[in-house]
């Protein structure tokens, strides 16, 4: 054994200590964590995959439903209430809506040209704004009260008398002429969110062109009166799921195919009682919703149910609502031709060459536009001269009568 100086310099007794050796893992670092990312990945797909979200992501909020005049201990506070809920007593997640004298700003999306438009909802700084804000809707001018019925929401249209909203609110229209001869309905779609583009279509579009509104906006009642005042026909536009949902959003209280046939008949009601008035309803968006049969069918029969037409704007190639109106017997519409896709004055009057070359080939013919400036101008120049080429210009109502007819 060799000695080395090391060795004879250590003290007698003791031995030489010995090197430490290092822990090695049986995996780098680099290792650890891919399999700690995987782990998380295979968490949240679970979670996506096997977590039901009834409304498919919509905003939520939890609120406790009490016993009325129960206050929180901690604030000594009265609980807030919503539209939408269901009474049962327990704690529910819900549709977040704004409180009385709260102000909750949306962002509409027109469904045919895809511009947004803020829209206030709820507002008011006192305590008179706030009842204001949260009270139902009061009832129009003009309108026949015995075709309405209380909800929890407010009135809501109702057959009475033999008497049917659809029949009542249609605009006048020479029938008889229109049974002889091509005929053309416009319908603009969008309105009652930003005043100025729903007066510029009130005032500047033709009688005979159908105005079309959504539940929003700060008094979306206030401009069905002037629209009516002007003789143009109304139609209510119901917010359904499109296929993006929730990434395109109609606003709140949309109908969907997630919920059960209670829940949107719920919703439903709250859209009918915005306003009064109108024909019938029309879907605002909702490729998905008018194409699923189970979601569709039982607002079409509650449509019919109550006296109301169906409008379907012809944007969903796969849509049941044909079919479902024809069960009920009920008058229905289609789109033939959305004007303003692309808008822009050569495009918009292609779009109207084509619906007048329509409705010389079958007879009827409807199109559909939102309230955009250069859509608004000129649809009105071509109305003007659509009587000199052998077409009549038709209220929606009587378009849908002479559909059902022939």
């Amino acid at each position: 054994m060799t000695e080395t100086a090391d060795d004879l310099s250590a003290p007698l007794g003791q031995d030489k200590p010995r090197r430490k050796r290092r822990l090695r893992l049986p995996f780098t670092a680099m290792q650890l964590l891919a399999v700690l990312l995987g782990l998380f990945l295979v968490t949240f797909a679970g979670f996506a995959i096997f977590n039901k979200d009834p409304l498919g992501g919509e905003p939520m909020t939890r609120l406790a439903i009490r016993a009325p005049g129960a206050t929180d201990k901690a604030t000594d506070e009265k609980p807030a209430a919503g539209h939408g809920q269901d009474s049962k007593p327990d704690t529910k997640e819900v549709p977040k809506q704004a409180a009385p004298g709260e102000q909750k700003t949306i962002t509409m999306i027109d469904g045919s040209t895809g511009a947004r438009h803020d829209v206030v909802i709820g507002g008011g700084d006192t305590a008179d704004k706030s009842e204001a804000a949260s009270a139902p809707p009061s009832v129009m001018a003009g309108i026949n009260p015995k075709l309405l019925e209380k909800s929890r929401y407010g009135m809501i249209p109702v057959v009475a008398d033999g008497l049917k909203p659809f029949n009542v609110y249609a605009a006048d229209a020479d029938r008889a002429k229109a049974a002889k001869m091509p005929v053309v309905a416009i319908v603009i779609g969008g309105l009652g969110v930003g005043a100025a583009k729903t007066t510029d279509a009130i005032m500047k579009l033709p009688a005979a062109v159908t105005l079309a509104f959504t539940p929003y906006g700060a008094d979306p009642g206030k401009l069905v009166e002037r629209a009516r005042a002007q003789r143009h026909e109304v139609f209510l536009q119901i917010p359904m799921e499109p296929y993006d949902f929730p990434d395109n959003d109609p606003g709140p209280q949309t109908l969907l195919t997630s919920l059960s046939a209670d829940q949107n008949m719920d919703r439903l009601h709250w859209h009918l009682s915005r306003m009064q008035g109108y024909a019938g309803l029309t879907n605002f968006m909702g490729a998905r919703f008018i194409a699923t049969e189970p979601a569709m069918q039982p607002i079409i029969r509650e449509a019919a149910k109550r006296g109301l037409g169906f409008f379907d704007d012809g944007s969903s190639p796969r849509s049941i609502a044909p079919q479902a109106a024809a069960n009920q017997a009920m008058p229905f519409g289609k789109g033939d031709i959305a004007i303003d896709v692309v808008p822009t004055p050569t495009e918009i009057d292609r779009a109207l060459n084509k619906l007048e070359s329509t409705a010389r080939e079958r007879g009827i013919a409807v199109g559909t536009a939102s309230a955009l400036p250069v859509s608004i101008e000129r649809i009105g120049a071509w109305t003007k001269t659509l009587g000199d080429r052998g077409i009549l210009l038709v209220p929606l109502t009587t378009a849908m009568l002479k559909s059902k007819s022939s």
